[in-house]
């Protein structure tokens, strides 16, 4: 099992700096999501190839590794303009995570929940452009639902993942978004079954509590969802039951702390996880 850090809080620390940072917070693994030195979010990679060998080589200096790269495009997108653009935006991620040795990427369905067949059918369109690339470079996809894609709830998401049958494209349960993709962990851990290889930890309120008014979004009746990426213990996921479900499974993927709430106490935040995260797995084991 690897447990890895998304240093999205610390994306103000130079890109070549840091792995040796991420080694002094207790991890051996990153999981880099959008910087904007590197791949940032819904555009065209900034880093260049020389870069891509001095960042691999400070991995090796820092013995950390890249349990995967995340990118985030509109590869769903209604608009075919910008669905063409995603294509060739995550051609270049793809090349980008060869040349660090990464077998592992990540992303969203993304697309518009309120145009959800337009969407899919985009989706397909991208996956027939990109898949073959993921087989010629040996990377795997697993993808998320995300409140405000065109699909939402994990189960949906499962089904659609089985759906496009191929062996290196799998699914990732992201625990802050409990509440919007059914907030049934052990129910939708046990579906996926095999195609679960990713989990991102971070904690997060029940906004459909209090009638749901837990959060008061005004205009009413917009459309806009709200979570949250808090440390563990900070909101009201479960997280006893989801590492008891994931024990269940046998579960022996990527657990990734991925906190955003709170940059002001980044390290902190992070060593934090890290601890907590091990004493979950150790409760599991005893």
């Amino acid at each position: 099992m690897k447990i890895a850090l998304d240093p999205y809080m610390l994306r103000n620390v130079p890109l070549l700096e840091l792995p040796a940072v991420v080694a002094e917070l207790g991890y051996e693994w990153i999981e880099l999501s959008p910087r904007e030195d590197f791949i940032p979010f819904f555009r065209h990679p900034r880093v260049d190839d020389a870069t891509v060998r001095k960042f691999r080589k400070a991995l090796g200096a820092a013995g950390v590794g890249v349990s995967s790269l995340l990118p985030l495009f509109r590869w769903s997108g209604p608009d075919e303009d910008d669905r063409q653009a995603a294509v060739r935006y995550w051609k270049r991620s793809i090349q980008i995570a060869a040349d660090l040795g990464v077998d592992s990427m990540i992303s969203e369905f993304n697309g518009r929940p309120e145009q959800a067949d337009r969407s899919e059918a985009q989706f397909w369109r991208s996956l027939e452009e990109l898949l073959p690339v993921f087989e010629r470079e040996g990377i795997k996809l697993a993808l998320e639902p995300h409140p405000d894609d065109f699909i939402e709830n994990g189960y949906d998401a499962v089904n659609l993942i089985r759906g496009i049958n191929h062996p290196d494209v799998t699914f990732l349960y992201c625990a802050p978004h409990t509440f919007h993709i059914g907030n049934d962990a052990p129910g939708i851990i046990e579906y996926a079954g095999d195609l679960l290889t990713h989990v991102h930890l971070a904690d997060a309120f029940d906004h459909t509590a209090s009638s749901g008014n837990r959060y008061i979004l005004n205009p009413p009746g917009t459309p806009a969802r709200v979570h949250q990426h808090l440390d563990i213990g900070e909101g009201e996921v479960d997280f006893a039951e989801l590492f008891r479900a994931l024990h269940a499974h046998g579960f022996d993927g990527t657990l990734t702390a991925c906190v955003f709430a709170w940059e002001e106490r980044a390290r902190e935040s992070s060593e934090f996880m890290r601890k907590n995260i091990a004493e979950y797995l150790a409760a599991q084991r005893s």
